[in-house]
């Protein structure tokens, strides 16, 4: 029987080719998105409380590609905002396939204000950030590592963000992002170095991958991101995070990444991961 992933947010962009790169690998995929059906989907805009944003993507084409690659395929709704909504996506699958092998957790919370300027930023949204990118990402890992642990072991990719560890290089609108985001990502990225620290020596590793800067639809649509450029912000292709993962749940290498954070251009360029 094939080993199960299970990516979340992988309707579009990085969790998407995640998920495809998985099934390319003969993984059996399970993946999540709040985003059904094709034509759904809908973003806040970086800044401001302006009207949702129109993204492509959806659990049903990911489904469809996944499938035209010979695997499983298991879309489940779920959103990173509500617990019980995760706590019973990791259910779904468990009790659809038994097994959870690899879980890359790349699902952020998307939340109108998140990268307000400092003044301006609503304490409460904030608490939404910080619920929807840590403790909830908490409650996931909770659910699917006794499953792991059952097993003999697993593996747990977090996806990062270079926020957490580096001040902006201006304000939120001028190449930078906001607090809030930032401080969400820097405590999710305690998880993996507890995860590791506890359950290494039964077999369940985990890495943190910083994606690097992936233009995905989603940062597309937003905008936004013209002064990053400017500032030296070299894009990485959008595939890449995905190989990157392959990499680390397959090769007998990967293990000397652990306890620090995978920069995703070099991990792939040192490797030849894209031809």
């Amino acid at each position: 029987m094939a080993k199960v992933a299970l990516v979340t947010g992988a309707s579009r962009g990085i969790g998407r080719r995640t998920a495809l790169a998985l099934a390319g690998a003969g993984y059996d995929v399970a993946f999540t998105a709040r985003t059904a059906e094709e034509g759904q989907g809908r973003i806040p805009p970086r800044y401001g409380h302006a009207d949702a944003i129109p993204v492509p993507g959806s659990l049903a084409r990911t489904r469809t590609e996944i499938e035209a690659l010979g695997v499983r395929a298991l879309p489940v709704r779920m959103d990173l905002l509500d617990r019980a909504s995760v706590t019973s996506a990791a259910a779904t699958v468990l009790d659809a396939w038994g097994r959870v092998d690899v879980l890359v957790n790349n699902a952020v919370a998307h939340i109108a204000g998140t990268h307000e300027r400092f003044l301006d930023l609503d304490v409460d949204v904030a608490a939404q950030v910080v619920t929807g990118n840590y403790l909830n990402q908490i409650a996931l890992i909770q659910a699917v590592l006794p499953a792991m642990l059952e097993r003999g072991g697993g593996t747990v990719v977090n996806l990062c963000s270079g926020s957490a560890t580096s001040d902006p290089p201006g304000p939120p609108g001028e190449g930078g992002w906001g607090v809030a985001y930032a401080a969400s990502k820097a405590a999710f990225g305690r998880l993996a170095g507890a995860v590791n620290a506890e359950y290494r020596g039964r077999g369940v590793r985990a890495f943190n991958l910083d994606p690097g800067f992936v233009i995905t639809d989603a940062g597309a649509a937003r905008g936004g991101l013209t002064t990053l450029q400017e500032e030296g912000f070299e894009a990485t292709p959008e595939e890449a995070p995905g190989a990157a993962v392959v990499w680390l749940v397959t090769s007998p290498d990967a293990d000397a990444f652990l306890g620090r954070v995978i920069w995703t251009p070099k991990l792939v360029a040192d490797h030849h991961l894209l031809r």
